[in-house]
């Protein structure tokens, strides 16, 4: 369980290192728009914006959802290892009082 928190942790890092990058190239201020309308251009071909808006819509989300994955997976470590809390050793030498 450990193993798939850690791998979890990592490709949310990655995502969030490139929708950060992606938020600061595109710069303009509509990238986090909601991307509920996507414009084209004359010949109905999606532009260069589009690609770069429903691509920080998706890493968005999936950033999202990794957030609620490692979530769960690192509550079912801790309770987990809150059920496995072992007694304290128990001295076995006679004191002789």
């Amino acid at each position: 369980m450990q193993t798939a928190y850690n791998v979890l942790l990592f490709v949310a890092l990655l995502v969030a290192v490139v929708f950060s990058v992606l938020v600061l190239i595109t710069g303009k201020g509509d990238a986090m728009s909601g991307g509920g309308s996507i414009r084209t251009s004359f010949k109905g071909k999606a532009s260069f914006d589009d690609y770069m808006s429903k691509l920080t819509l998706i890493l968005g989300a999936s950033f999202f959802a990794l957030m609620l994955l490692i979530d769960g997976v690192s509550n079912r470590i801790d309770l987990a290892n809150s059920t496995h809390v072992s007694a304290p050793p128990v001295s076995n030498s006679k004191t002789g009082h």
